[in-house]
């Protein structure tokens, strides 16, 4: 079991290692390839959504199949042409080689493009893994779709297809401190210096650590995450109550992948996966479940949120002159503010949040030394 759970981690790290800063992606992807559910990334394209699901199939040496939806796309484009021979002899099928039917992993981009014909045949693909087609009724080996779209839906005919994709990630593009990083990577992919995926898990490992999924311990976190529903209830965001109960999978599955059979307080973290409807609910979201849990994340936020303030600050004061009055009431600001990281650094011991704190007091102390100098204090 250990090895195994050592082998899941390591494909989750795998999956990010080619993409600079898409760490979080790699994690849904992860997280919904275990519970055997469907991922929905939504952003701008460029992203690199389909070159992630692609690297995922590689990586279990998967079937992948990928198309860009229109709303011209026909129903054979996705599930096969069909069979012409059969259909002179009175019976009716597609030929699936190659599409959706017999795809293992499937990556749909602009999904909500889909017209009611497909959209009929998605739904019970993704929640029967069944393809319904004139008089056939085939079974298909689809494991997880991961799906791509640039919008949230607000159409109440794609309403049951975006309730289907359990988990849901907004992908956001680079921040300017990983441009440098992001051309270098660019440039390699270009170079064609990455060397080809290797696979490190295979669909029947990845099988058996979906049945490992319904071991995990919830017992300490049920009722945490009943008080959670409510506080995301009270503050406007509604989960159906499929997304309330299959939640649990992508608990226990965050803590499979932390190398953990109990869940803990900190994997409710993966709410932030479930719950979001719109788009403004993926920060609004991550902001109450950093409230409501004491765990590094929260922590580091606040920390993140001290230190632009601090350099807001620090940008400041070199307008001022050397005895304006408002430099005190920095001064004493900035002294609250180091108490308040000096407390969160006594109450955890996680070293990145801590590391954070310490870079922070750091700054603040320099800003106080610079008052200091110039009030003649």
């Amino acid at each position: 079991m250990s090895e195994m759970l050592a082998r899941l981690a390591r494909f989750s790290e795998m999956l990010a290692e080619p993409f600079v800063g898409r760490e979080e992606e790699a994690k849904v992807i992860t997280l919904g390839l275990l519970s055997r559910e469907h991922v929905l990334l939504v952003g701008e394209p460029g992203t690199a959504k389909s070159a992630i699901a692609r690297r995922a199939a590689e990586l279990l040496e998967a079937r992948f199949f990928k198309y860009l939806l229109t709303r011209f796309t026909e129903p054979s484009e996705l599930f096969g042409p069909l069979d012409i021979e059969a259909l002179k002899h009175g019976k009716y099928r597609r030929i699936t080689a190659g599409k959706l039917p017999e795809a293992e992993i499937a990556f749909l981009d602009e999904i909500f493009n889909a017209n009611s014909a497909i959209l009929n045949s998605l739904l019970s693909i993704m929640q029967e893994r069944v393809l319904y087609d004139g008089y056939a009724e085939l079974r298909v080996p689809l494991w997880s779709l991961i799906a791509a779209s640039n919008r949230i839906p607000d159409e109440p005919e794609l309403e049951a297809l975006y309730d289907r994709m359990l988990l849901r990630h907004r992908t956001k593009p680079l921040s300017e401190n990983k441009w440098a990083k992001l051309l270098e990577a660019s440039w390699r992919i270009e170079m064609g210096a990455i060397p080809p995926a290797r696979p490190v898990l295979t669909l029947d490992d990845l099988s058996g650590l979906h049945r490992l999924l319904f071991k995990v311990d919830l017992s300490q976190v049920k009722p945490k995450l009943l008080k959670l529903y409510a506080v995301l209830e009270e503050r406007g965001i509604h989960l159906t109550d499929r997304r309330k109960g299959k939640a649990l999978k992508i608990i226990a599955a965050q803590a499979l992948l932390e190398g953990r059979m109990t869940a803990e307080e900190s994997d409710l973290l993966s709410l932030k996966y479930v719950a979001p409807r719109d788009v403004e609910d993926f920060d609004k979201v991550e902001i109450i479940l950093s409230e409501e849990l004491r765990t590094p994340e929260r922590f580091f936020r606040e920390l993140t949120e001290i230190g632009e303030n601090v350099q807001q600050v620090a940008k400041s004061i070199k307008s001022m002159g050397s005895y304006d009055p408002s430099l005190i009431d920095i001064y004493r600001s900035l002294r609250a503010a180091r108490s308040r990281v000096s407390l969160i650094l006594r109450e955890t011991d996680d070293i990145e949040v801590r590391r954070k704190g310490l870079d922070v007091i750091r700054s603040i102390d320099e800003i106080l030394d610079e008052i200091s100098r110039r009030l003649g204090i």
